[in-house]
């Protein structure tokens, strides 16, 4: 119930994983059917950039604020953080507090004076201002640092790598959120490098109880994953996209004028392909470099026509290693005949 820097510093990670997300799954996959110049109709969502960057901003980053009172001289209190926070982000849409310059707010008994409030992608947040600053500013000093590192204890030693006298850095520490902030910028550009695959887990009630199903719960949690957006975008568009090689090297064998080898373009025999095997023109599309097939169903199909085709390819291999085997056998048995006959003729 009662959210601080901590909750704050978590949240802010949730926020970049569902900016992510929707990168990579809905404002990609829009992106990818105008690149191939298939025919699309946009649909919006929405995109949680905004909330990012009230929060690391910076300039006037939430974050960036709390660094500067950390900072600064003379008497810096999670009062004053706040009331430069009132001051800053007085205006911005998803930023409420009761002290602030938006009058919207004034007498909004359920914000309390000492809190600020964040309308996250997930929804409305309250956090109590009280221990920002400190938890922010958690510094370890480094006259202990010195005292650690030299320790008889290697472990303790080694814990503290920052007491050597050979490494003394006269800089400020970092703070907690500048840190936590950096931490989360590589994550995201290490995540950009790669090709992840998302698994949503729904949890059907609060009580971690089996049999229990939450209607109310399961359908926030659905909403605010943005799972919804995410089923608009793939029931619109297209369960399936492969580039023409891969896919043709794939499902060749079911077509006799693509198997064994094609002589031509990659699009020219997939389309070939796909026009004898009769698959319906509402079920797929050809891309500039891609293949689009739409239902899924079509896709099993396709694969259950390989199987089959691979079986039959299979038993004709065996039918054919079957009959050399037999006819080499059989040549072999008529050449030893032959000799066994020739000597005896000339033995009788």
């Amino acid at each position: 119930q009662d959210n601080s820097f901590e909750q704050f510093i978590i949240n802010y990670c949730n926020e970049k994983l569902q900016q992510i997300f929707i990168e990579l799954t809905l404002k990609e996959e829009q992106e990818e059917y105008i690149r191939e110049g298939i025919e699309w109709t946009h649909i919006e969502y929405f995109n949680n950039a905004i909330i990012c960057d009230l929060i690391e901003n910076n300039q006037t980053g939430i974050l960036a604020m709390l660094d500067e009172e950390c900072l600064r001289p003379g008497t810096v209190t999670d009062e004053t953080f706040l009331e430069k926070l009132n001051q800053v982000c007085a205006t911005h849409q998803h930023f409420e507090s009761r002290m602030s310059k938006c009058s919207r707010f004034l007498n909004d008994t359920s914000l309390p004076h000492s809190c600020f409030r964040i309308q996250h992608y997930a929804g409305k947040v309250m956090y109590q201002v009280e221990g920002f600053v400190d938890k922010n500013n958690d510094l370890l000093y480094r006259d202990l640092s010195q005292a650690m590192w030299k320790a008889n204890h290697s472990l303790i030693k080694a814990l503290f790598p920052e007491g050597n006298p050979a490494k003394i850095n006269l800089k400020r520490p970092p703070t907690a959120g500048s840190q936590f902030k950096a931490s989360v910028a590589t994550l995201m550009k290490n995540l950009q490098t790669k090709n992840p695959n998302y698994i949503r887990c729904i949890k059907p009630n609060d009580k971690k109880a089996a049999h229990i199903f939450t209607e109310a719960l399961v359908c926030h949690q659905i909403r605010y994953l943005g799972l919804l957006e995410n089923v608009r975008v793939r029931r619109a568009g297209y369960a399936f996209r492969q580039p023409y090689e891969p896919c043709l090297e794939r499902y060749k064998m079911l077509c006799k004028q693509t198997w064994p080898h094609w002589r031509g373009p990659a699009r020219a025999g997939v389309e070939v392909l796909f026009s004898e095997l009769g698959v319906p023109e509402e079920e797929f599309s050809f891309g500039r470099s891609k293949i689009f097939i739409r239902n899924p169903r079509t896709l099993f199909k396709l694969e259950d026509l390989r199987k089959q085709r691979l079986e039959d390819l299979a038993t004709l291999i065996a039918k054919i290693y079957r009959g050399w085997k037999c006819r080499t056998h059989f040549l072999l048995m008529k050449k030893c005949q032959i000799v066994i006959a020739s000597w005896y003729r000339r033995y009788a």
